[in-house]
């Protein structure tokens, strides 16, 4: 039998069972009298090779015909759901584009960019405001822990009405008269309020995820691109998203050809972006 590659090594060593049981390392500690969950961090990572695959993430414009192995783009995608989620809801989907048909038509929605017909993978990253309900309920129903606090149970409780913009943004405009008064006697959240502005909640999270995909794939030695420019009519019709979902950008993905990078990378001086205040 051959030996397994490097990447199927990676592979199997990173991919664990959804429902696991938690590392022993995880429990609880006392802190103020008080028993706190315990988690710590994990130490010995490999700083230079995590810079490695940031540095040497590109936007690639064209790959080879190498498919890449379901199990890395499971494992891949099962890292990009790892990515921070405000109030942990999740407001993401996935959909790996198979159909031969399908394929040809997103192709043609993403303007028949060079790196959508040559990608080997192409992976349309929905957000969605539509589950905020049910998946609060799933937070309470699935809470990881044998019992849920008190302020837990609340927050979830209350959440859904944070994000309900109401008919025609009616409960917003409330929300929004209500938090403007209160913050005129100390810090109130400003939003969202609006039905626009959680479309840009769900989306800021959505891009979060899509951000650990792409540098999973690079772990993995495969590359991507990340494409925005596609027609999100047709890219909505041909996965039959309803209205609480929308596309925010396409994932292009396969191995980088020897052309594939088209210019050099150009940064701005980091003055322009920094500061300390």
């Amino acid at each position: 039998m051959p030996a397994k590659s490097a990447t199927a090594r990676t592979v199997a060593k990173t991919i664990t069972p959804r429902k696991s049981k938690p590392p022993a390392s995880k429990g609880s500690v006392m802190v103020g009298g008080k028993a706190r969950y315990h988690e710590p961090a994990p130490t010995g990572i490999d700083l230079e090779s995590f810079r490695k695959v940031v540095i040497s993430r590109r936007s690639v414009r064209k790959f080879t015909n190498k498919p890449i192995p379901k199990a890395v783009l499971d494992d891949c995608l099962d890292m990009a759901m790892l990515a921070p989620c405000s109030s942990g809801l999740q407001p993401w989907e996935f959909y790996v584009v198979k159909s031969a048909d399908k394929k040809a038509r997103l192709v043609k929605a993403c303007m028949s960019q060079i790196a959508a017909k040559t990608a080997q993978e192409l992976i349309v990253c929905v957000a969605r405001t539509d589950r905020i309900d049910d998946f609060s309920k799933k937070m309470l129903r699935e809470w990881p822990m044998p019992d849920v606090p008190m302020v837990v149970r609340r927050y979830y409780q209350l959440i859904p009405y944070a994000y309900k913009p109401g008919p025609l943004n009616s409960f917003a405009l409330m929300k929004k008269a209500a938090f403007t008064v209160g913050g005129l006697l100390g810090p109130v959240p400003r939003g969202p309020y609006t039905a626009s502005e959680v479309k840009l909640w769900a989306a800021k999270s959505t891009a979060l995820a899509c951000e650990n995909l792409v540098l999973a794939l690079r772990a993995n030695g495969f590359d991507s691109c990340m494409m925005e420019g596609f027609d999100e009519l047709r890219v909505s019709k041909l996965l039959g998203l309803e209205s609480g979902a929308f596309p925010i950008m396409v994932v292009a993905a396969g191995e980088r050809a020897d052309d594939g990078v088209f210019w050099p990378q150009l940064r701005f001086d980091r003055k322009l972006f920094l500061h300390e205040v």
